[in-house]
């Protein structure tokens, strides 16, 4: 674990907050897997290896279930939550569809979701939680929680505490599945301290300080590296990324 703390520059001695918010600006949102001939395995040991030292990212299974593995080690207690997202028209996802984390049963935390909130939520707080990137709210729906950022429904928690291994069916479904949006395109996502960068292989877009600017990408591989760091090259039999 102290790799792992070194690879988003933190100590043992960082705040929860302080975690979560070097976390997001290290380890990129990404779906590179669901493009390769590579399976993604929600077991620790699989997780650190990719994220810690091959310095991959990934999606909410992943980073979220790492993460929680760090949080445990470093003395919180921390339940993982299963949640359907919310798309368009209000529409539910699968359950399982999401993973976020319930840390001492205080605080919601999330590294995997995307561009969503910096620091951590109050879990027990139904009023406006402004953050840095956004204004949040908690809302009892019967008996979940929904949570919204900037009034839009995100994801819809189930308050039961789970098991690593009982998202793996819809893991598999996120990485195979045609209609899994993951499998739209290859793209990498990061934070930034004020905005967000995102490469896909067809565009950079960059958002800072609410200025947004798009740069057509013409070598996929030479993008991902330059801007993510990430090694990939791509097949042109194929058009499967593979790493380097």
């Amino acid at each position: 674990m102290d790799a792992y703390l070194q690879r988003i520059g933190a100590a043992r001695t960082s705040s929860l907050a302080e975690l979560h918010e070097r976390h997001l600006l290290s380890v990129p949102f990404e779906n590179l897997c669901t493009h390769m001939d590579t399976r993604i395995v929600l077991e620790i040991p699989w997780l650190h290896d990719k994220i810690v030292v091959q310095r991959r990212g990934g999606f909410c299974y992943e980073l979220n279930g790492l993460f929680a593995e760090l949080l445990r080690h470093l003395g919180h207690h921390v339940d993982l939550l299963g949640a359907r997202t919310i798309g368009e028209e209000r529409r539910l996802g699968p359950p399982l569809d999401h993973l976020a984390l319930l840390v001492d049963g205080k605080w919601l935390a999330d590294v995997g979701f995307g561009s969503f909130t910096l620091h951590p939520l109050s879990w027990e707080s139904r009023e406006d939680q402004h953050d840095p990137f956004g204004v949040f709210r908690l809302v009892d729906v019967g008996d979940d929680v929904e949570v919204r950022m900037d009034g839009k429904p995100c994801y819809r928690l189930d308050r039961r505490p789970r098991e690593l291994a009982e998202f793996v069916p819809t893991c598999w479904w996120h990485q195979t599945a045609p209609e899994s949006h993951f499998r739209a395109g290859p793209m990498a996502s990061l934070a930034l301290p004020a905005g967000r960068i995102t490469v896909t292989d067809k565009k950079v877009v960059r958002t800072e300080n609410g200025r947004k600017t798009s740069t057509d990408v013409e070598d996929p591989a030479a993008a991902f590296l330059q801007e993510m760091g990430l090694h990939f090259r791509q097949s042109n039999a194929s058009g499967v990324l593979r790493q380097l």
